[in-house]
């Protein structure tokens, strides 16, 4: 009879746990199923909202990468985005190659360029590494400026295809393939750990054989992947690019913030940080027209984060609560009270 019991309680524990498990993921099941069928169910302007909360989503990761993980502050990363759009646009226009096609060079040529620029400049670390990435995204802003296959000052022009559901389920495609590869390459396997050993203490790491220069350099060339191949597909989508538009600091500036609101070095920060954002950004516009009045409110929103929230949104959710008395504890250290 006790064996028996034994057996019974045990088959009842199972079952709780694997009924716990299920429910633990039902939100994220629930969240799939929406993102799926919103174009069949939302207006056009919608559905153009979420296409850019998806593009935002994948580039915030993106920056995440070499940003979060592995510690090191690009503020150039915008300049993958430019390039991808570019050279989509290149593909497109004067080579007549299809839309897919030139997706993929836009990545292999955003990815290679990221591995050549890391060489250099990923051996220098803190403000030195943040100028020298900023350095080269304003080096392709000129660089695009003055060429004529880019249309220079004027611009390119891109042929129109006019079907926002194919952009909204590119785009979602592949913002999807960047956690997907987020989560499997850095959250789950030794590449990941090798990372974050080079975050938390990079001599220590060479210390015990990580190759840090070139796990390094596969991070940033990994990072810059992803951004041109969504620029390609924003090109092709708004069709007309303008290197103000494409590669102004604007972009990794907006990569940054959606990535430090929601939290750094974590798998769903940069996605909430982005959701957050770009809706209050777009709801800010519909009320009150246009204006940068909502740069103020992202501003205040960041500020108390960095002050109050150290670790994000997902810091937030992930300890359940919040202390206002912490809070004031570290603003006053802030502050040298």
């Amino acid at each position: 009879m006790d064996v028996q019991a034994d057996q019974a309680a045990g088959a009842a524990q199972a079952q709780a746990i694997t009924g716990s498990s299920s429910w633990r993921f039902a939100p994220l099941g629930v969240l799939i199923i929406i993102v799926l069928i919103l174009p069949w169910l939302a207006s056009p302007l919608w559905i153009r909202i979420a296409t850019e909360v998806l593009m935002w989503a994948g580039l915030a990761q993106s920056w995440n990468i070499i940003g979060g993980y592995t510690g090191y502050l690009s503020f150039g990363h915008g300049a993958f985005f430019g390039l991808g759009a570019y050279v989509t646009g290149i593909a497109m226009v004067h080579l007549k190659l299809p839309f897919g096609l030139g997706l993929v060079f836009s990545g292999i040529l955003a990815s290679l360029l990221g591995a050549i620029i890391g060489y250099p400049t990923l051996r220098l670390r803190g403000a030195y590494f943040a100028i020298a990435t900023w350095a080269f995204g304003e080096m392709m802003r000129q660089i695009a400026t003055i060429l004529d296959v880019t249309g220079g000052a004027f611009g390119m022009q891109l042929p129109a295809f006019l079907n926002l559901p194919f952009f909204y389920y590119v785009m979602l495609g592949v913002t999807a393939l960047t956690y997907l590869t987020t989560h499997f390459l850095l959250e789950r396997a030794r590449f990941g750990y090798k990372l974050l050993a080079i975050r938390e203490n990079e001599e220590a790491a060479e210390m015990i054989g990580v190759d840090t220069v070139t796990i390094k350099m596969q991070a940033f060339a990994l990072s810059a992947f992803f951004p041109g191949v969504l620029g390609g597909i924003y090109a092709y989508w708004v069709t007309y690019i303008h290197p103000d538009s494409v590669l102004k600091a604007d972009v990794t500036d907006f990569m940054v913030v959606m990535a430090f609101l929601g939290g750094i070095g974590s798998l769903w920060g940069p996605f909430f940080g982005a959701v957050v954002v770009q809706l209050v950004q777009r709801i800010l516009w519909l009320v009150w027209g246009e204006g940068t009045f909502y740069l103020v409110i992202i501003g205040a929103a960041i500020c108390a984060v960095v002050l109050f929230i150290p670790n994000g949104l997902v810091g937030l959710m992930e300890a359940r609560f919040f202390s206002p008395r912490e809070g004031l504890s570290r603003l006053k250290k802030k502050i040298k009270w």
